[in-house]
């Protein structure tokens, strides 16, 4: 059994088993970030899967990342939320990374929500900022859709040309609108981490069009995009990295911030899931 192949096993057998449990179909999967896993209190749990319970399922090793899948409802919606999720820093492959985008593709979802903080890059940006995110420069050396191509999973080149869906940042742009949520739309980079920049990345991030520098997200993305899902991404700008006036920046801050950036992620995803028209 080549590696394509036995991805497609494994990601069967956790699908198989999701939907045992839940017995109908999911069209909204969110991927809540670092400090994010507030947004999980507003959904009206129907289930709780701990991810060492799932087939293959990776587990999370990073604060303040939970390690649970919820299903239920967001504003009347079925929606399968991961509060917590996995980085390539961590040690995992990219195809463990991005494992659970395959299986909610099997289990039904239509509609990625991802969320994450970053570091702000463009002048402009402060901290509490909010992003949406409408490209990205994928600067963390790998991709995980490398290695021997499994055809069920979705084409061997797939476009990104569109990599976060037009269509769902007009409705999180005219929600963000009608709750007065101030918002910034940019490009967002990932590097491998977990180390910090220093000041001559981030010129070199700055110079190459990037308006905030994170660890995570595309890898998601691109599975997602493979799988002929439509992609919302939104970001918390959660420390300035301007290089002529770096300060040091710590976990513990950051997680701060995002806290404080909580409400306005928060009403902007729930504004997102009520207006996704399942013929869109």
């Amino acid at each position: 059994m080549d590696q394509g192949q036995s991805l497609r096993r494994k990601v069967d057998e956790a699908a198989a088993f999701l939907n045992n449990k839940i017995g109908y179909k999911i069209p909204i999967g969110i991927i809540l970030g670092t400090g994010l896993g507030k947004l999980a209190e507003d959904v009206e749990l129907e289930q709780e899967i701990l991810y060492h319970d799932i087939p293959h399922f990776p587990v999370s090793t990073v604060e303040s990342h939970e390690g649970k899948l919820l299903i239920g409802k967001i504003e009347g919606k079925p929606v399968v939320v991961m509060q917590g999720r996995f980085h390539f820093y961590e040690g995992y492959t990219m195809q463990e990374v991005t494992f659970p985008v395959r299986v909610m593709k099997e289990i039904g979802v239509e509609y990625l929500l991802v969320s994450n903080v970053a570091g702000g890059l463009n002048p402009l940006y402060r901290e509490g900022d909010l992003m949406i995110m409408d490209d990205h420069i994928n600067l963390l050396g790998d991709n995980p859709l490398r290695g021997v191509n499994e055809p069920s999973f979705g084409p061997r080149f797939p476009d990104m040309s569109e990599p976060y869906n037009k269509g769902l940042i007009a409705i999180a742009e005219k929600a963000a609108l009608e709750n007065h949520i101030p918002f910034k739309r940019g490009v967002y980079a990932a590097m491998t981490g977990p180390t910090l920049e220093t000041r001559a990345e981030y010129r070199f991030l700055r110079n190459i069009g990037a308006d905030v520098i994170g660890m995570s997200t595309i890898p998601e993305c691109i599975v997602a995009n493979q799988s002929g899902m439509k992609v919302f991404g939104a970001t918390i700008v959660s420390d300035l990295c301007f290089p002529d006036n770096l300060k040091p920046a710590t976990l513990e801050a950051i997680i701060k911030v995002a806290n404080g950036a909580q409400p306005n992620l928060t009403a902007l995803m729930k504004g997102v899931i009520r207006n996704i028209d399942f013929r869109f």
